[in-house]
C-alpha cells in the first residue's frame, strides 16, 4: 500500500461515503463537514494499484498536540496489515515529532493502538468534553 498527504490525491466522495454511511462514529455526516475537516487537517490516504482503500487524519498544531482520527481501512483490505502500515507512516511523519499529547478515541482496534503506544489516559479525571453523538442526523 502507497501512502500519501496529498490531500489531492484523496477521494472525497470515498472517505464521505465511508464516514457517513459505515463508519458508526459519523453516521450522516454532510460532505461539506467532511470536506472541511480534510482542508484543515494533516490526511493520510492509502492507495493500492491507484485506488484508495484507506484513510486517517490528524488535528494538530504540529508541535505539541495531536488527535488522530477517522482511521479506516475499507472491508475488502482488512486483515493485511494495512492499518498498521498507516499507523507507522503516521507516526513516522515529520510533522508529528516531539507531540506532547497525541490522542485518540476508537471503541475498536485497541489492541493495534496500543501497539503504538496509545494507552488510556493516565488521569481521565482531568479530560473533559462536548459531545454531540448526534450532531450530523
Amino acid at each position: 500500500m502507497h501512502i500519501t498527504t496529498d490531500k489531492t490525491a484523496l477521494n472525497i466522495a470515498l472517505i464521505h461515503d465511508f464516514l457517513s454511511t459505515t463508519s458508526p462514529w459519523a453516521q450522516g455526516i454532510p460532505l461539506e463537514t467532511v470536506q472541511r475537516s480534510i482542508e484543515h487537517s494533516l490526511c493520510f490516504g492509502g492507495f493500492i494499484d491507484g485506488k484508495q482503500i484507506a484513510f486517517a487524519r490528524v488535528v494538530t498544531d504540529h508541535a505539541t498536540f495531536a488527535y488522530l482520527m477517522d482511521v479506516f481501512v475499507l472491508p475488502d483490505f482488512r486483515g493485511q496489515g494495512h492499518s498498521r502500515h498507516l499507523l507507522e507512516v503516521i507516526q513516522d511523519h515529520p510533522d508529528l515529532q516531539n507531540i506532547r499529547r497525541f490522542i485518540l478515541v476508537s471503541s475498536s482496534a485497541r489492541g493495534l493502538y496500543e501497539k503504538f503506544g496509545f494507552r488510556s489516559p493516565a488521569t481521565p479525571e482531568n479530560f473533559m468534553e462536548i459531545h454531540r453523538p448526534d450532531i450530523y442526523r
